[in-house]
């Protein structure tokens, strides 16, 4: 009986401790994914995907012991896979894009491939950070066309078509975007290159 009783106990903990770390940064963590995520709707899911995770690693007895760090990195995981499927399902409907070089080149080739080791794998990961500190930098508008046109594999032509904003100037916000992605990213990409 001691010992249902303890279990009981240490189950009304956990389940506090889930409730609390969720109360406390529920709007942080969804401006953190909106900030990424264009589609609301793919956004609350990705929201709903972290709280589940968080609910079972404590189910399965593995607290974790900086919650919050925790969710982001899950959180950033999660759009990470949405951003693949979309690129595939882009790549199975519509040509390849080409670079100005005329290589085809996806921004997930340039990373160092996770399975690479572990240095491969602290490597892709300061990328990724560089990349979503770059990213925040932006204005939302330019943030949310690229995200929607190189991530996510929108056309120009779908994007226009769901925003309502003509083609040229979501061309126009897309050059801005890369251009200061370009001047903030390149000093490590020079570095990366030398490794």
């Amino acid at each position: 009986m001691d010992h249902a009783l303890r279990k009981q106990w240490m189950m009304a903990q956990q389940d506090q401790q889930i409730s609390d770390a969720i109360s406390r940064e529920r709007s942080r963590l969804r401006n953190f994914i909106r900030k990424r995520v264009a589609d609301p709707g793919d956004a609350e899911d990705i929201l709903q995907d972290v709280f589940y995770e968080l609910v079972e690693v404590y189910r399965m007895m593995k607290p974790v012991e900086q919650v919050t760090a925790w969710m982001f990195r899950v959180a950033r995981n999660r759009i990470t896979d949405l951003f693949r499927r979309k690129r595939r399902e882009a790549l199975r409907s519509e040509p390849d894009a080409l670079t100005e070089d005329g290589e085809v080149r996806w921004l997930e080739e340039l990373l160092p491939s996770p399975d690479a080791g572990p240095e491969a794998a602290y490597a892709r990961s300061v990328l990724s950070e560089e990349l979503d500190d770059a990213l925040d930098e932006l204005p939302d508008e330019q943030r949310e066309v690229f995200i929607a046109h190189e991530l996510m594999g929108y056309s120009f032509k779908e994007l226009a078509l769901r925003s309502g904003i003509s083609v040229n100037t979501l061309l126009s916000r897309k050059h801005y975007a890369v251009l200061h992605l370009r001047q903030r990213l390149q000093a490590i990409y020079d570095e990366y290159r030398k490794t």
